[in-house]
């Protein structure tokens, strides 16, 4: 794309036509110390209560840059790169990093190692694009004292609180209100389908591990079903048509909402997987459409338990394990508490901490 002048317009040619760049589209954008606070880069004036009428009066390119005289006497200098980043109306940053399929061929995915300065560092900045491309990210040797999983995440954004409280403690326990709190094995599965909206982006971390199982899985949503896509298009469409309820119950709260298994976003192209057989409740509908549902469900199903499709492994103490709960699917190995101890804590955050971090850091380090 190329900023072009004529007769005091500025177009944008994409090679394949020319468009003229609305005149006030451009003075919303003016940058000098009177109309933007540096600090926060916030307007110093309301556009929305502009007359819109504005016409250009000069406009000249030079070098990077376009300066431009408005009619209402405002003057600017304009960043070209700037101007062209906004074109394409998408994301840059998030968007420009592309999804890694995998599956249990996966090996020698990079670690990364927790150290002082860990949150601001080029260090983070990669661990957050292998993230977004993997769907998830272990990191070593990340403190196991005072409940430091909850001084983690608030480093990256901010805690989702849930009525399982800021964080919670995946141990086993008499009387459970959900099976994490266990020692029977997990089948994949995505954490909290019931809320609306569904955390994010799951934090698991290793405090104590002494039992020979308690192996922790991960398997590709975003993978599995593309391949879904190709294999049984009829039963990938039915997925990603049909709204299940799923719902969850303690003595202290009902929560209740309803989704697809395999969400869309508004081009029809991958959002997120909701996957938790225990929980979900299939609407009544006609027999025939049910037989249809109930046979494209228990595929995906065998798809997801698939050894092929899942990688295994245990976690030491100081192990934190970041996952993408829209993507990713994770589980557990069954174990025996006789053996010694098993404790992780978990905790939620949302893609607004990781977007805002990555966001943050590509800036910072150019």
């Amino acid at each position: 794309m190329k900023i072009e002048l004529e007769n005091n317009k500025v177009f944008f040619n994409k090679g394949s036509n020319k468009e003229e760049i609305h005149p006030f589209w451009l003075r919303e954008r003016v940058d000098g110390e009177e109309f933007l606070d540096k600090g926060t880069q916030q307007r110093l004036f309301d556009p929305s209560t502009m007359n819109s009428n504005i016409i250009i009066e000069r406009a000249k390119i030079n070098g990077n840059f376009l300066e431009i005289n408005f009619n209402d006497g405002v003057t600017t200098k304009l960043d070209i790169n700037k101007i062209s980043s906004e074109f394409s109306n998408k994301d840059t940053v998030i968007k420009s990093i592309n999804k890694i399929k995998w599956d249990s061929s996966l090996k020698n995915i990079k670690n990364f190692i927790y150290k002082e300065n860990f949150f601001d560092s080029k260090e983070m900045h990669d661990l957050l694009v292998s993230f977004y491309r993997y769907g998830f990210v272990v990191i070593e040797n990340v403190p196991t004292k005072n409940n430091f999983i909850v001084n983690f995440a608030n480093s990256v954004g901010s805690v989702r609180r849930t009525n399982f409280g800021e964080h919670f403690n995946v141990r086993s326990k008499l009387n459970p209100n959900d099976l994490a709190y266990t020692t029977l094995h997990l089948s994949p599965h995505t954490d909290n389908p019931y809320r609306n909206p569904v955390p994010c982006i799951q934090l698991l971390h290793c405090i104590e591990n002494e039992v020979s199982g308690g192996y922790s899985t991960l398997v590709d949503g975003y993978t599995v079903t593309e391949n879904l896509k190709k294999e049984d298009y009829e039963a990938y469409k039915i997925l990603s048509e049909i709204k299940v309820k799923f719902k969850f119950i303690d003595k202290n709260v009902v929560l209740e909402d309803w989704s697809e298994l395999i969400k869309l976003d508004e081009n029809s192209e991958f959002k997120q997987v909701r996957f938790s057989p225990r929980l979900d409740y299939v609407p009544m509908l006609d027999k025939k459409t049910l037989e249809s549902y109930y046979k494209a469900r228990k595929k995906l199903s065998d798809l997801y338990n698939s050894e092929k499709n899942r990688i295994e492994f245990k976690l030491k103490p100081g192990d934190l394990m970041m996952m993408d709960n829209y993507r990713v699917l994770h589980g557990r190995t069954k174990f025996d508490p006789e053996e010694g101890k098993r404790f992780l804590q978990g905790c939620y955050i949302d893609f607004d901490s990781t977007e805002g971090k990555l966001r943050h850091l590509k800036r910072k380090f150019k």
